[in-house]
């Protein structure tokens, strides 16, 4: 995954979100209060696999990582370049480092892994924002 695939699934992440908050009154939708309850259980989860020795593509942490597209689903379903996107932010933007690492130093980085092997490999994905543009 090149630099310019990383670009691509930024442009998906902050396209895809700024029409999904536009279309939702800013998410009203979401139970925030229970959306971060479920991350807080599953990345206190994953947490306890990457102490064990699991790597990203281990069955079980892409079944966790299938319960974190769920979540993320009852925003809006994203298409696989802003899902993989999702990952770059959480990467890059420093208060998302900061809360996701506060689960463990390195989770931010095997998040980011497991998410682009699910990306590669799962299905539920709504069209990238191109593949509509082109359709």
């Amino acid at each position: 995954m090149g630099n310019s695939y990383e670009d691509e699934c930024r442009r998906s992440l902050a396209e895809e979100q700024a029409k999904s908050l536009a279309g939702t009154n800013d998410w009203e939708h979401v139970d925030r209060e229970r959306v971060h309850q479920d991350w807080d259980v599953l990345y206190r989860e994953i947490t306890a696999f990457l102490d064990g020795g699991s790597l990203p593509g281990d069955q079980q942490i892409q079944e966790l990582v299938r319960r974190h597209f769920d979540i993320v689903c009852r925003f809006y379903t994203p298409s696989r370049e802003a899902y993989v996107g999702m990952s770059l932010f959480y990467a890059e933007d420093e208060a998302m480092r900061a809360f996701h690492d506060s689960y463990h130093p390195g989770l931010v980085g095997f998040l980011g892994a497991a998410i682009k092997v699910f990306a590669e490999q799962g299905s539920g994905f709504a069209p990238s924002a191109g593949a509509e543009a082109s359709a």
